[in-house]
């Protein structure tokens, strides 16, 4: 149960600081006082009311404000996680040599397979105990 909650509290906190991290844009249409269209990566697309009628008569132009508006909200990023690693103190390259240096080495292998039992012979049996009991393993 602790391991499934450390995964849990990990990959939550990873999206947190993504989510914290990313910008983005959000555009939205309202005709009159309702949403129409809501629009995350391009311009929201129109209800087509605030286009202006053809006038029927020449001497008659009514022209009306447009009941349509949009907004547009915008969320910058967070910057303060971005972390300049060109000035590093002494002891910060210290441990990233040595902890280099011992990562590489734990994975390289041995010229050969060292056998440390391979001068020693098996003690000598005076008596096979388990053909004399007839003790079998199966």
């Amino acid at each position: 149960m602790k391991k499934v909650f450390h995964k849990v509290l990990a990959v939550s906190m990873a999206f947190v600081v993504m989510f914290t991290t990313m910008s983005f844009t959000m555009d939205m249409h309202y005709c009159g006082a309702s949403l129409v269209d809501l629009s995350f990566y391009s311009s929201a697309d129109s209800c087509g009311m605030e286009k202006e009628q053809p006038v029927q008569d020449c001497e008659t132009k009514i022209t009306s404000k447009s009941c349509c508006t949009e907004h547009q909200l915008v969320k910058e990023a967070n910057q303060d996680l971005k972390i300049s690693f060109d000035k590093l103190t002494f002891e910060q390259q210290t441990f990233v040599a040595t902890f280099l240096y011992s990562y590489i080495n734990l994975f390289e292998g041995f010229d050969e397979n060292i056998q440390s039992f391979k001068d020693y012979s098996p003690p000598f049996l005076k008596r096979d105990v388990q053909v004399l009991y007839e003790l079998y393993l199966i």
